[in-house]
């Protein structure tokens, strides 16, 4: 017998006790989700590493905790950008911490997991297979590659693999990705590196530069969820937020509005909402008819944005409205694939090995 078939008996082996997963590998955020309990975990995407030991310290919340605030020999890593793996070793970490937590109440040694991940539109044939290695080095046996406006969309419960149009829109932590689905395919799409990352630098570099304060990105986005406002809000939103004065590099506190917040992200929302338009403008005549009918489906993190689904309708002319429970389309998309193969083999990606 050779070794890759005593290999791959092992593997099934072991999968036999293990449990099949869907993972929302984001930029922000990893959210796992198995099909009998549904999301069991949901953390940011953070790992810190002692790079004296190169020892795995936190993952996940944690983890996140420690921005900002390590010694020289601590670092909290991010180790996704723009939606795809920037460090495969920390990713390969945080990954397997994820996978074995997801396993802990079954006791199982080495877990090899069945697992579906949701990967960005425009992701790269090399991007594409990193996502698939690491995953793979993490433990899994089997990965399936899902687009993530399609596992949303599936999260929703949309028709995707009916003869109409349906149109979403995911804002995640570092893309957003814009698509017109139909027969279980994207017929007309476009990513953009512009997300909630993006708005969060918006509010830091705008601080920056009107107050000469410097904030770090997790008060970025404290103000982003508590005073951030896509359009005119209709009552006045104020918050004390503090931060290092460049100038005598001591600690300084400040008022800031809804309407300066506002202001410091809109360069970056018009231009989403600006693509939104262009897809709209390009795509088939039936199908538009289609998406004027059902409207435009709000997705991820960013689409929590206060008045974002009013400022895109208005914009569009198009009825939009934000899903329930927008942070979890993705995962729980994978969620209904892993339970309904004849629909996974319909909209998953093919693998960098096929091609």
């Amino acid at each position: 017998m050779s070794l890759k078939v005593f290999k791959n008996m092992f593997n099934r082996l072991l999968g036999k006790f293990s449990k099949d997963l869907g993972i929302d590998l984001g930029t922000a955020n990893t959210l796992v989700c198995t099909p009998e309990r549904g999301i069991i975990i949901n953390e940011p995407s953070v790992v810190a590493v002692n790079t004296r030991t190169d020892e795995v310290l936190a993952v996940g919340e944690e983890a996140k905790k420690m921005l900002g605030k390590t010694p020289a020999h601590i670092q909290a890593i991010k180790p996704l950008t723009d939606g795809v793996v920037s460090d495969f070793e920390v990713t390969e970490k945080m990954l397997k911490y994820f996978i074995d937590k997801a396993h802990n109440e079954s006791f199982t040694l080495a877990p090899r997991p069945r697992v579906i991940i949701g990967i960005p539109l425009d992701i790269t044939e090399v991007e594409k297979k990193a996502v698939e290695d690491v995953v793979k080095s993490a433990g899994a046996r089997q990965v399936f590659l899902v687009e993530e406006p399609m596992a949303a969309a599936i999260g929703v419960r949309l028709p995707v693999t009916e003869a109409s149009a349906t149109m979403i829109v995911d804002i995640g932590g570092g893309t957003t990705d814009i698509a017109v689905i139909s027969l279980g395919g994207c017929v007309n799409w476009k990513n953009l590196r512009i997300a909630g990352t993006t708005l969060n630098n918006d509010i830091i570099q705008y601080i920056r530069e009107e107050y000469s304060v410097l904030i770090g990105e997790q008060v970025a986005e404290q103000i982003k969820i508590q005073i951030g406002t896509a359009t005119v809000w209709k009552e006045s939103l104020e918050m004390t937020m503090r931060g290092r004065d460049l100038i005598s590099g001591l600690p300084k506190e400040i008022k800031i509005s809804d309407h300066q917040i506002r202001e410091a992200m809109s360069n970056s929302i018009h231009q989403i909402v600006d693509n939104i338009k262009i897809i709209l403008e390009t795509t088939p005549p039936e199908l538009v008819s289609d998406i004027y009918e059902y409207g435009i489906v709000l997705t991820g993190g960013g689409s929590m944005l206060k008045g974002l689904d009013r400022l895109i309708s208005e914009a569009a002319k198009v009825p939009v409205k934000v899903a329930d429970d927008p942070l979890t389309c993705v995962v729980r998309g994978a969620g209904i694939l892993l339970a309904d193969d004849e629909l996974l083999a319909k909209v998953s990606a093919p693998s960098s090995r096929d091609l």
